[in-house]
């Protein structure tokens, strides 16, 4: 657990940071407000590039394991989605919902704790999920278009979710980067170093942000948050280990990536999705707050059980 704690902790720390500050009055609503801003149009798809960019197709083709940790994220999607739309028949709501359960903090925690669990070829595997996390945002996103514009006829919410998938910098930064690493050109160093402390602040931000939000809408976490962190926390990697470990009987190590990354608490994109749509985020920063504290637990264990595998 001391290992998980070292890892999950900057995570807890920096939503607390935000959180006393919003409380002491440092940083007021408007800060919170303009470090969102930042975070969805500026840092985030820096970080999104960055990582597309310097990715190579074929360290990502692993058809046993996309298969695995892909069907995990959208068998605990649908589920949640589902349930959710049966509570309250928002579409939009619900898929907020379902991204929050399946949406692993890749990125910043799964690649130091794939490492530490499985050493340098834990790296591959960790790089792998993060890209299918960004197809996930995806799906989710064009679900979110879908509920919103659901009050117009068939080919205007077409076009319209076309039009908001094609402006959405979330979405796009990834891509962007995917092309330009599948060509030979070499990004102008003081421009690559731009976008490099841009992507930097991503997370930082990110998390500050989320503990300004519980500041402001102070509140016991909705029961509806337990759900969904459980949902994060437990049934995603078991579902992760029967796909590629009796399913699919996939090498022990890449059962164990699988396994620790489905794992993983939920990251800060959806609570970022959430603020580009300017929609209700109080469950999803509980989530985040939820599972990121929960991981320690649950983590210690999927790490200890993968050392055994």
């Amino acid at each position: 657990m001391f290992y998980v704690f070292n890892v999950v902790f900057p995570v807890f720390a920096l939503i607390l940071i935000g959180y006393i500050c919003g409380r002491t009055g440092k940083l007021g609503e408007s800060a919170s407000i303009e470090l969102n801003r930042f975070v969805v149009w500026l840092a985030l798809p820096a970080q999104l590039f960055n990582f597309a960019s310097s990715s190579s197709w074929q360290t990502l083709w692993q058809p046993g394991f996309i298969t695995a940790f892909f069907l995990s994220c959208l068998i605990v999607f649908i589920l949640v989605l589902v349930i959710s739309w049966m509570r309250n028949r928002d579409l939009a709501a619900a898929s907020f919902s379902g991204l929050s359960a399946s949406y692993s903090n890749t990125g910043y925690m799964g690649i130091p704790l794939c490492v530490l669990a499985l050493g340098q070829d834990g790296l591959a595997p960790a790089i792998i999920s993060t890209f299918i996390v960004f197809v996930m945002f995806a799906l989710a996103t064009i679900l979110i278009e879908i509920g919103i514009q659901s009050h117009k006829k068939s080919h205007e919410i077409v076009w319209n979710v076309l039009k908001s998938l094609c402006t959405n910098p979330l979405l796009i930064a990834p891509v962007v980067g995917l092309l330009w690493s599948s060509t030979d050109l070499v990004l102008y160093d003081p421009l690559a170093q731009v976008i490099s402390f841009l992507a930097a602040a991503a997370t930082p931000c990110a998390l500050v942000s989320i503990g300004l939000f519980l500041m402001q809408k102070g509140q016991s976490a909705p029961q509806q948050a337990w759900g969904i962190s459980f949902a994060k926390l437990v049934i995603q990697p078991l579902v992760a280990w029967l796909i590629a470990g009796p399913l699919l009987d996939l090498p022990a190590l890449w059962v164990g990536a699988v396994v620790i990354l489905a794992a993983l608490p939920t990251g800060t994109g959806p609570f970022m999705l959430a603020q580009y749509y300017n929609a209700d985020s109080r469950i999803i920063s509980r989530v985040v707050l939820l599972s990121t504290i929960g991981s320690l637990l649950t983590l210690s264990l999927f790490l200890w059980w993968s050392k055994g595998v």
